[in-house]
């Protein structure tokens, strides 16, 4: 059997590019199931693949390239509702992903990037930059890791919901880095999640965020699947989000409504809005109205969480009362809206903190929040305008 030279991650692999690479080698098109039955249960040693023969074993394992993540850091929040994880992949680069337990329910928080480009100033993983794109491979290993941790048991804590299910049922792409940003792997990873013959991970329990890459949404929206679109708005009047989500000088406010418009339009899947609620940035009466506004043209959803006390970022949190009476003047306009909790806070694992940590331990800045904080503090006293 003639074997190419150069080495592959396994999980970077469609079933048809699996298909081609059994038939270079020989073998029956019946070991393309076989081997994507041991990818998807998590086990890329083609040494542990006992149903193939021996002498198939011995080229895949010259064949297939060890990519495997090293976990180097565990918290455990919420009475073991939420793991939060800190892999590094082979060249050193870190990132995180997180397990969320809830009844019927287990969702895993996926990275598409380590780091990112796109510098929103009250972000963790903007602070830290950008490092380099994450294979589809990478993205892959992620949920696969989750789910057989789960399945083994490995995964468990004192408190969990008696019905909470022992797979992953869930995937969202809100991790570290933009997913459409990285749209080769995002596009390839869902398909690869979705593959009935794969992961068979239903397209409804798939969610897509993004700060609102227009290009992207539309490519996404070309693989004609009920994928859900999240958008993370963050700001509801232009002059805002220009310094809260920088993207938004190119694709502004009303490019990114149609972008979403046309979304739900070709997929009949509602989007939801995603708003990190920063005190005395963004919980001002006049951004309640003007996303209320947004949010019924779209008829979306609006998830409302409150910013995550973050090292190296000085904004803060919203009070208690002030967020409750921005979701409250939300709500009360007649949009759905909803205050998620924000997991993991009590291990430091709330979403960007634990390699924010990790970064900021190793003696590392988050230099995009320096100058950015200045330039919104200007603009918040505006905000409170009637």
């Amino acid at each position: 059997m003639s074997v190419p030279a150069t080495p592959i991650d396994p999980y970077s692999l469609t079933t048809e590019g699996l298909a081609v690479l059994v038939e270079e080698l020989g073998q029956p098109g019946y070991r393309v199931e076989q081997i994507r039955s041991w990818l998807v249960r998590g086990v890329d040693d083609p040494q542990e693949m006992t149903d193939l023969p021996k002498d198939l074993r011995a080229i895949l394992a010259e064949r297939f390239a060890p990519a495997r993540p090293e976990l180097i850091d565990h918290r455990v929040a919420d009475d073991g509702h939420t793991h939060k994880l800190l892999l590094r992949f082979p060249d050193g680069e870190a990132i995180e992903t997180v397990l969320m337990l809830y009844p019927r329910r287990a969702t895993v928080c996926i990275s598409t990037q380590a780091g990112c480009a796109l510098g929103c100033p009250f972000c963790a993983t903007g602070q830290a930059g950008f490092r380099r794109q994450l294979t589809a491979g990478e993205v892959i290993r992620q949920v696969v890791v989750a789910d057989a941790a789960l399945r083994s048991g490995a995964i468990a804590g004192e408190h969990l919901p008696t019905d909470s299910p022992d797979h992953i049922t869930n995937v969202v792409y809100m991790g570290m880095g933009e997913p459409l940003a990285n749209l080769p792997a995002t596009l390839a990873s869902v398909l690869w999640l979705h593959d009935p013959d794969g992961f068979n991970l239903s397209a409804r329990g798939i969610t897509v965020s993004t700060v609102g890459l227009v290009p992207g949404i539309k490519r996404l929206q070309e693989l004609d699947l009920p994928v859900t679109l999240a958008v993370s708005l963050h700001a509801a009047t232009d002059e805002l989000r220009d310094e809260l989500v920088p993207i938004n000088v190119t694709h502004p406010l009303a490019e990114l409504e149609q972008a979403v418009r046309d979304y739900r339009a070709a997929t009949n899947r509602r989007a939801s809005i995603e708003w990190c609620l920063i005190g005395e940035v963004n919980d001002s009466d006049l951004q309640a109205d003007r996303l209320a506004d947004i949010a019924k043209r779209l008829r979306a959803h609006v998830n409302v969480i409150p910013m995550n006390p973050t090292p190296g970022v000085r904004w803060k949190e919203p009070s208690g009362a002030r967020t409750r009476a921005f979701v409250d003047r939300v709500r009360a306009r007649g949009v759905e809206i909803t205050l998620r909790d924000t997991r993991g806070r009590d291990a430091d694992a709330a979403c960007g903190q634990l390699l924010a940590s990790y970064t900021l331990g190793g003696g590392s800045r988050l230099p995009a929040a320096v100058g950015a904080a200045e330039r919104v503090d200007a603009l918040a006293p505006d905000e409170t305008a009637p």
